[in-house]
């Protein structure tokens, strides 16, 4: 079983247009290291794997990121 909390619906559609329009977002979230971060990321794709969803991004040196949606603290679009 998971500790996952569904966000919400509309920030979930948040992010799905902001990968539809190519748009980068300033993204502050908890790692699973428990470290709090700060980047700007191209949004890629929305995944869910084990009742969990991910948001799949790429910061600004190309590293591809995966942040799992619930720990995603604040997002700003730029």
């Amino acid at each position: 079983m998971t500790d996952y909390t569904p966000i919400d619906c509309g920030l979930h559609s948040e992010y799905e247009l902001a990968i539809l329009r190519g748009n980068r977002l300033r993204i502050s979230w908890c790692g699973a290291d428990g470290q709090h971060h700060i980047d700007v990321l191209k949004p890629l794709d929305l995944q869910t794997r084990n009742r969990e969803e991910f948001l799949i991004g790429e910061d600004r040196q190309g590293r591809q990121l995966e942040l799992r949606l619930d720990h995603i603290l604040k997002t700003e679009q730029l």
